[in-house]
């Protein structure tokens, strides 16, 4: 899958291991020019970003066999339900358990409750060992290891276009694998963010006003806490293109370095083939008024 613009390429490998292409818009939620303003669009951007990956998947299962099996499109519910469950799941993991966590660590007496800052280091800590086991987990499965090999062949397609020259796959074969701008980086950078805002404005919060029920205490920490994921985002999005926009040096390595180290565990190696599929799928959202020439093997488009 490749995005520019308004549109986005999808390249799918069949069974008989033909390579079946459409081109397809790109669903956003900002086109009101506020909504593109710089702090404020992180996070309908992400949203946006879950939608049309839930959308991908769907629409790759239904080419995987040309669009002749019983694959039907999701309705716009079901989307909506997908995205609901992925939400719920990530705050379920990365808000729910963290708070439970330190709690535990608070009973143990090996930190403090809610209004210091010993239980929002132990939530940091938390968030990030469940984010980094749970991709680490993930990546054990087969069928998501091909996703991650995909990924990386995603990762070295868009080095070889914006390096110059033909893109194709044996060339873009040499070049890396890990790319600064990448959705894994985004999401380091949320938890980074988080671990930070939520440590300074949750006690900030609990100093204006507690409730008298520890429940209640916990249960107004935890919903700030999903409130706060506006801003962060937000503030991870910029960041990111920041680091990204920063030539060679000494600040870009070290703002870029986390991120990289990351997707040494969501983008593998691919095989050629995968690379075939990338550069196919870069053909597609390019359109054929593309300047760049790209060699892509034969394919047949949907």
């Amino acid at each position: 899958m490749m995005r520019n613009g308004d549109v986005y390429g999808l390249a799918v490998r069949q069974p008989g291991g033909g390579i079946l292409a459409r081109r397809l818009p790109w669903f956003t939620l900002t086109r009101r020019p506020w909504l593109r303003m710089p702090f404020v669009r992180g996070f309908p951007i992400l949203l946006e970003t879950l939608v049309n990956g839930i959308r991908a998947l769907n629409r790759s299962v239904e080419m995987a066999d040309g669009g002749q099996g019983d694959a039907a499109p999701l309705s716009p519910w079901q989307v909506c339900l997908s995205l609901g469950l992925a939400l719920l799941m990530a705050v379920g993991l990365f808000v729910v358990a963290p708070h439970l966590l330190s709690l535990i660590m608070l009973w143990l007496n090996l930190g403090g409750d809610v209004e210091g800052l010993t239980f929002h280091l132990w939530d940091g800590f938390f968030k990030c060992c469940i984010f980094v086991a749970y991709i680490w987990l993930i990546s054990l499965v087969p069928e998501i290891r091909r996703v991650f090999q995909y990924h990386g062949a995603e990762h070295k397609t868009i080095h070889a276009f914006e390096s110059g020259g033909p893109v194709a796959a044996d060339r873009a074969c040499d070049m890396s694998r890990l790319h600064p701008r990448c959705g894994t980086t985004f999401l380091l950078f949320v938890i980074c963010i988080s671990i930070i805002l939520q440590a300074l404005l949750v006690p900030l919060l609990l100093a204006v006003w507690t409730p008298e029920s520890a429940f209640a205490k916990h249960a107004l920490s935890v919903g700030f806490k999903l409130l706060l994921v506006i801003p962060i985002s937000a503030l991870a999005y910029e960041l990111i293109r920041y680091a990204a926009r920063l030539p060679e040096g000494p600040r870009a390595k070290i703002l870029r370095a986390p991120g990289l180290a990351l997707q040494r565990l969501t983008a593998h190696e691919p095989d050629e083939r995968q690379m075939e599929v990338a550069v196919v799928a870069l053909a597609e959202a390019l359109g054929r008024d593309a300047d760049t020439e790209i060699r892509t093997p034969h394919y047949s488009r949907l």
